[in-house]
């Protein structure tokens, strides 16, 4: 779905050792985009192939110490873990951080989380697994979700924390 790339190599005395193993890689290396380096992409192997594997996207992460860089005096970070169904009826779990411009009331702070997972499970419904994960890479999920949760409290950041599939 990434597009087929060398991302290393891996020991294995056998080629059923490789499989369902998680190779876990900065985004950046597979798009080549330095905007990415602050994700991380979780790649299960599906095949082998002699001295190649195939993989498919197992998570999609964004870095601990970037997230937590946003967060900032005087701001309320919201955070959010909803199961989803995609176009297909699989589940995803996504988790969002969202970042307030201004320390906002615990109702309002319920209210962007009520908003964000309502919007999550309509955004993901319409779309299926592999659109997703490029609609989170091109960062049109954060957009869209961050213009629904501003009607409720202005929003400074929104940022996928994981979706696992």
């Amino acid at each position: 779905m990434l597009g087929e790339s060398i991302i290393g190599e891996m020991p294995a005395d056998d080629e059923k050792n490789v499989l369902d193993r998680v190779i876990k890689v900065s985004l950046s290396w597979i798009t080549q985009n330095p905007q990415h380096s602050f994700m991380n992409a979780g790649l299960r192997v599906v095949d082998v192939n002699e001295n190649a594997v195939h993989t498919k996207v197992d998570y999609i992460e964004g870095n601990y110490s970037y997230l937590h860089s946003l967060v900032r005096r005087y701001s309320t970070a919201i955070y959010t873990v909803d199961k989803v169904k995609d176009k297909d009826g699989k589940e995803i779990t996504l988790k969002l951080l969202a970042v307030t411009a201004n320390r906002v009331a615990t109702p309002k702070k319920k209210g962007i989380r009520a908003e964000l997972i309502k919007f999550g499970r309509e955004y993901a419904s319409s779309l299926s697994s592999d659109e997703l994960i490029k609609s989170i890479i091109d960062g049109n999920l954060q957009i869209e979700g961050r213009k629904r949760a501003n009607k409720i409290a202005p929003i400074s950041k929104l940022e996928v924390k994981k979706v696992e599939f």
